[in-house]
């Protein structure tokens, strides 16, 4: 092992032992290097002759670029937009996301977080978490309605185990009994567990509540007092996307912080989905835990080695997307811009609604409960989703994601208000053609 793995994990080990044996074995090898890249800090700072370190072009004591690429970044400087970025991302972007997580979740008030790591978006984020985390055969703890690509990233390639529990009771609520039975059934036969909370979810749109929220951490709580190991991942992708008073619009991540040594909760995040600039991929991996003291020296070394993870994967992150973003949230229009967006996706949600009170369609499809992000699903309840889906797209020229045998995606996010209630109304007539 690398002698600054060994460190960092004899300052991890120090402070939380828990967190230490969490880490997957690639996680414990995890380090992040000073070769290259420490010589290039310290001549950056003292080498005032000539700085012949790094591998890029300069021309005339300036970042070397062709004409056509900067000519379309009026506002942005070479060494803003072509630059490497640090592995970690470029500090002043981390310091602004890391306010504007306490500023999205007041109970944060007094708690101590890490500095948060850049990502390529939150796809990439979860990569890192796999391989710092994940060991072939842990258990992931996912609900029934979850985004196709968890399997690929745990257990495709990393070889976890992906356990399901129902997302919704009868009562249309999040299923606190079948969670609460899941996470103490896995726990009997794995020292550690890996639990993955994504609200608002995908593909149903549905958030918890405050009560709900308080109910999933006590449950979590309860099995790291009992000693299981307990890794809490919250993918927040569609994170503020909230359109009704009684959804909990903070992150749970909010809620675990600090509560129990053996509870880890790790904050997935970024500006894709929130700020609408998917092909962008600026994301943010966060931590927060319960330490035996000081909080700084843990949290460092934990992202240094996701800072490693990220070297050893795609080097950095697009120094142009980081600098776009940073500027975007410095910009006088921003807060007034993403309300204003907000405001019409809530408003087509809420039209989503009012249209799915229609009594006719009550004989073909029950919607799923959903009351935030861009997406709500249907319970189809007489034909299959597959079918339709190729009968909707053949026929109408419409395209639906089919989910199962009886589950459909309907992008909401994606669709004029005014197109809603033609939509539901077609897709009401396709399912009818194929009753027939």
């Amino acid at each position: 092992m690398n002698p600054l793995a060994k460190e960092l994990n004899k300052v991890i080990k120090e402070e939380n032992v828990y967190i230490y044996e969490m880490l997957s074995d690639v996680g414990k090898d995890l380090f992040f290097p000073k070769g290259i890249l420490s010589q290039s800090a310290e001549a950056k700072e003292n080498a005032h002759k000539f700085n012949a370190t790094i591998g890029m072009a300069t021309e005339d004591g300036q970042t070397m670029y062709l004409s056509p690429i900067m000519d379309m970044l009026n506002n942005l400087e070479p060494q803003e937009a072509l630059t490497y970025a640090p592995s970690f991302g470029i500090m002043p972007l981390r310091q602004n996301w890391k306010s504007a997580i306490f500023t999205k979740n007041p109970s944060l008030a007094d708690k101590q977080i890490s500095m948060p790591v850049v990502t390529n978006a939150i796809t990439h984020g979860l990569s890192v978490v796999a391989d710092m985390w994940v060991n072939p055969g842990d258990v992931i703890i996912l609900p029934d309605k979850m985004w196709g690509n968890y399997n690929l990233i745990f257990s495709v390639r990393r070889g976890a185990q992906i356990v399901n529990y129902e997302l919704f009771n009868e009562a249309g609520e999040f299923n606190l009994d079948a969670f609460r039975s899941c996470v103490r059934e896995e726990s009997k036969n794995h020292d550690k567990i890996i639990v993955i909370l994504n609200f608002p979810n995908n593909p149903t749109g549905y958030s918890v509540t405050p009560e709900e929220a308080d109910k999933i951490v006590e449950i979590l709580v309860e099995i790291s007092r009992e000693g299981t190991n307990v890794l809490a991942i919250t993918d927040d992708a569609y994170f503020g996307l909230f359109y009704d008073e009684s959804v909990l619009k903070e992150s749970v991540f909010a809620r675990m912080m600090g509560r129990d040594p053996r509870l880890l909760a790790i904050k997935l995040d970024g500006s894709t989905k929130e700020d609408y600039v998917w092909g962008l991929r600026v994301g943010f991996i966060t931590y927060g835990a319960a330490f035996n003291s000081v909080s700084e020296k843990i949290y460092d070394a934990l992202e240094r080695k996701t800072a490693g993870a990220v070297r050893g994967s795609i080097s950095n992150v697009s120094h142009l997307s980081q600098e776009i973003m940073l500027k975007t949230f410095r910009s006088k229009v921003y807060d007034s811009q993403k309300q204003e967006k907000f405001n019409i996706l809530k408003a087509r949600a809420l039209k989503v609604k009012q249209v799915l009170k229609d009594q006719r369609y009550q004989s073909v499809w029950e919607p799923y409960p959903f009351n935030s992000g861009y997406f709500m699903c249907l319970r189809l309840k007489t034909v299959d989703a597959e079918p339709l889906r190729k009968h909707l797209l053949a026929k109408y020229g419409i395209g639906l994601i089919a989910l199962g045998k009886t589950d459909l995606r309907v992008a909401f996010s994606c669709l004029e208000e005014s197109d809603i209630q033609e939509l539901f109304d077609t897709l009401f007539k396709a399912i009818r053609d194929l009753d027939s």
